[in-house]
């Protein structure tokens, strides 16, 4: 049968470890247990499941419609059968901040490293298509801190999403990183950057893990793991 041999602190406390390495950790996307599986026998460094590849298995449209124990259901099947961490699309923590709070609860239980939340509003719309609307700073800071609040395991990965880029510009984008640090997120996943440009800007000018997404029908380049690398860039899915 298989299964994990790796506890999820275990898990949680290398890949802490690892994202203060400076190599960049290679995450590809898992749709079920099976191809996390086939993903830890390929070498790479951890397992993401992302929150469209989820709700297109369940047949829906990438608009915030997956609930909470949905996603904490299919992390647990994954996160059951690899050693490698895992990292989760929480989505804008699938309501409002005491949701984002019980989000991340049941994201810990379900054994995964961490998760991202956004700064999107409800109904959100994958990352690099047009349309998008943003929540208020100060709504999505009071989320990234509830979040924080209610995390139990030190270890497990608290990253905030911004997608402002598309929205309101690369300056608004590195401002919103900036408040969602200052409201304790570990980590900032920069959405739909434009530019190699653009990531090294971002890169240069926020001092937390940055998280890069390489999707083959985003707005923004695809740039190998060696530029990634280069560039400082701690993960990339």
């Amino acid at each position: 049968m298989l299964h994990t041999h790796t506890t999820a602190a275990a898990k949680r406390g290398s890949f802490r470890e690892r994202l203060s390495s400076g190599r960049l950790l290679r995450m590809p996307g898992a749709i079920n247990p099976y191809s996390a599986r086939l993903i830890q026998e390929a070498g790479f460094d951890g397992v993401y499941l992302s929150g469209a590849v989820l709700a297109a298995d369940l047949g829906l449209p990438d608009i915030g419609l997956t609930t909470s124990t949905e996603v904490a259901a299919r992390a647990q099947q994954i996160t059951r059968t690899t050693d490698l961490p895992a990292l989760v699309d929480a989505d804008t923590g699938f309501g409002e901040p005491l949701n984002a709070a019980r989000t991340v609860q049941l994201m810990e239980d379900a054994g995964l490293a961490g998760l991202h939340v956004e700064d999107q509003v409800n109904p959100k719309r994958c990352g690099h298509l047009d349309g998008k609307a943003l929540m208020p700073l100060d709504a999505m800071v009071r989320r990234v801190r509830a979040a924080v609040d209610a995390r139990r395991d030190p270890d497990f990965l608290l990253m905030a999403r911004t997608d402002a880029r598309s929205v309101e510009g690369l300056e608004a984008a590195i401002d919103r990183a900036k408040a969602y640090v200052d409201a304790g997120a570990d980590a900032i996943f920069p959405e739909a950057l434009g530019s190699e440009a653009e990531f090294e800007v971002f890169r240069k000018a926020v001092d937390v893990p940055l998280l890069a997404n390489m999707t083959e029908f985003g707005k923004g380049p695809l740039l190998s793991s060696r530029a990634l690398e280069d560039l400082g860039y701690n993960l990339v899915i």
